[in-house]
């Protein structure tokens, strides 16, 4: 904590910024002074209907708006935002376009192999039309998936946008993702179609996938796989795959025609977004077309400030919430940034050199990288030209105190620092930055308008300066409609709504600060988040407990230097032994069926696993063993002894 802001903005831009032209918008509609950022957020929460009425009238929302903005709306989960409303995604991403002949830049591309793409907004405009006939063409109705392996790359995006133009719902991950990893996810919703790449470069080599496509494509059936050329292998690929054609193949014959846009019902499924628990295959998240555009708009709008035009870059793959968000920046009539590939390849200059040369107005990356920038002796400020930057983000893991101090020493003096954190499970933020207040090390500035976020303890009492659960405690838009094949709502009920009656409990470890900003501590399940991405422990499992010198297995994410890394404890089989070869094994195991992101740093044999009387592993009671802190409810466990197996161990010490 430090007694001086790291950075207010000047009396100048608070003034120009969209979030106080929003302030005197709502103050006027309201009849009262808005001005004041606390008061503004006060209002957002107690008058939601009249706050996010004018959300939609602020941001030019396309589609008929309907008289009731909330219907049942004390209700958690239950309550419906404009439930008469009728509106289209993508012709809210796209209305930005001046035409089919617009010049103006929508997409720029970088690959990893210096390969770039400039796309403007009638090229775009061209390409969703052709996509959206093919898409028509081969059957594709309102409510039928469409599932993505692919890079973050601009038809990953115009395909998302043909999709959603016909009421199609789109999931994608990114294509580094293991065969079971993809299966685990695509095989629940049952798509129509695939779109896969021929592959990607990451780390300065080539990264083939056409050994994948073939299990994936028979495990999950669509009716059609489209190969997108990345390397230019694309007719190889597509000809070695039953089903499969390359994208060329796909368009052939549709030329450009004015788009077309389904204006359907503000709840009609847009993506399905996937998040793991520690038991099972990951659960399907599934957003609604109208809350995650308004939420979106909010967002970028008010609280990034972004303006038509703007360049906007978030370093994310397809299989990240953050792509869903980025690309929603189209909505802005900002110019997105896409870059696909390693971030430290040749060096950790790459995504500064792009930042330079196409002068990014935002910059958003992960806690994780702006550490690994630090710790690698690299100042941007002084080797790169960042003039244009006024908006770094960061998200993914809780950015520590010395990467708040080193984001204005070694990037930028004068920049608006926004630590935002919220995830896959609403499709956005929770808390963000706020361009109208001071940014104070180690915080996260505040909640986001219209969401009554709180902290609270185990009994639901509101808590100050301590930590306790990060909650919401009225509906917004954003909340899923629920989860993929959960007729009854139970499990989406169970996941966030048991812990506290009509609260939205999200799973983080939060904490209020002096100066109404909050500090994230970290999550408080046991989803792991290695670098700022999130897995689930079962993903681990479920390849590692296929070996068979391994019983049973439990995985927790360790603090450890200002980050997590995932440490596996397994239990052997008569006569097996952790040495080095089988350590490899079990690596690689990980490596192929899940993700490189799973693999463990550190791997510790144990004779036992704690569990509980009705036969669940524990582990949030085995990692608060290992960080040294008290286990809770130990008479719920059914062997509490195996504990003092995970105390102490000098193999997590270094």
């Amino acid at each position: 904590m430090t007694h001086d802001a790291l950075w207010s903005p000047d009396a100048d831009r608070i003034a120009t910024s969209e979030w106080m032209a929003f302030a005197r918008f709502a103050g006027q509609r309201a009849g009262r002074d808005l001005s004041d950022p606390d008061q503004l957020h006060a209002w957002s929460i107690d008058d939601r209907a009249a706050f996010w009425s004018a959300i939609w009238d602020f941001t030019g929302v396309i589609g008929t708006k309907g008289e009731t903005i909330i219907d049942n709306g004390d209700a958690m989960p239950g309550a419906r935002f404009f439930p008469q409303a009728k509106l289209n995604f993508a012709e809210n991403l796209l209305h930005g376009a001046d035409g089919a002949d617009d010049d103006r830049p929508a997409l720029l591309f970088r690959a990893e192999d210096a390969a770039s793409t400039r796309i403007s907004w009638g090229e775009l405009r061209h390409l969703v039309s052709r996509l959206q006939q093919a898409y028509r063409a081969g059957g594709l109705q309102a409510g039928d998936r469409v599932a993505a392996m692919m890079p973050n790359m601009p038809e990953t995006i115009a395909h998302m946008l043909a999709v959603v133009s016909l009421g199609g719902v789109w999931s994608s991950c990114s294509p580094d993702f293991g065969i079971q990893g993809v299966v685990d996810r695509f095989g629940q919703i049952e798509p129509k179609f695939l779109v896969a790449c021929d592959g990607y470069w990451y780390n300065g080599k080539q990264q083939e996938v056409a050994g994948k496509l073939g299990p994936i494509a028979a495990a999950i059936a669509p009716r059609t796989t489209i190969i997108v050329p990345l390397l230019g292998c694309d007719e190889r690929v597509a000809s070695d795959l039953e089903g499969a054609i390359t994208q060329a193949e796909f368009m052939a014959g549709q030329e450009p025609r004015p788009l077309t846009f389904e204006r359907l019902s503000f709840d009609h499924p847009l993506y399905i977004l996937f998040s793991s628990g520690t038991t099972g295959v990951p659960k399907c998240i599934v957003h609604s077309a109208g809350g995650t555009l308004l939420q979106h708009l909010k967002e970028h709008r008010i609280h990034c400030g972004l303006v038509p035009g703007e360049r906007l870059f978030y370093f994310t793959t397809c299989g990240w919430m953050m792509w869903n968000w980025l690309v929603s920046g189209l909505a802005a009539g900002a110019t997105l940034c896409l870059y696909d590939g390693s971030p430290f390849y040749p060096d950790g200059n790459v995504l500064f050199d792009y930042a330079a040369a196409e002068r990014f107005a935002v910059f958003g990356t992960s806690a994780k990288f702006i550490d690994a920038v630090r710790k690698a002796g690299l100042e941007p400020r002084r080797s790169h030209d960042l003039a244009s930057l006024r908006l770094m983000a960061s998200t993914g893991s809780p950015l520590s105190p010395e990467g708040f101090d080193f984001v204005y020493d070694g990037i930028k003096p004068d920049l608006h620092l926004a630590s935002i954190s919220g995830g896959t499970d609403i499709v956005s933020c929770f808390v963000l930055g706020n361009p109208v207040k001071p940014v104070w090390k180690g915080e996260i500035q505040g909640p986001g308008l219209g969401m009554a976020v709180d902290v609270w303890d185990d009994e639901g009492r509101p808590l100050r300066g301590e930590k306790g659960e990060l909650v919401c405690t009225k509906p917004f838009p954003a909340m899923p409609l629920g989860f993929w094949n959960d007729a009854d709502g139970s499990r989406y009920h169970a996941a966030y709504f048991e812990r506290f009656a009509n609260t939205w409990c999200h799973g983080d470890f939060a904490q209020w600060t002096e100066h109404d900003g909050i500090i994230i501590h970290g999550r408080s399940d046991a989803t792991l988040n290695p670098g700022g991405v999130r897995i689930g422990t079962a993903e681990i499992y479920n390849q590692v407990e296929k070996l068979d010198e391994v019983l049973e297995a439990l995985c927790i994410g360790q603090e450890w230097q200002d980050d997590v890394r995932v440490v596996l404890f397994v239990r052997l089989a008569e006569g097996a032994e952790l040495d080095a070869a089988l350590e490899q094994k079990i690596r690689t195991a990980i490596r192929t069926g899940a993700s490189p992101r799973h693999v463990p740093a550190r791997i510790v044999a144990v004779a036992d696993i704690p569990r509980t009387k009705s036969g669940k592993i524990t582990e949030l009671a085995v990692r608060d063993v290992v960080h040294g802190r008290p286990v809770k409810n130990q008479e719920a466990l059914a062997n509490p002894g195996a504990l003092e197996l995970f105390a102490n161990l000098p193999i997590l010490q270094s």
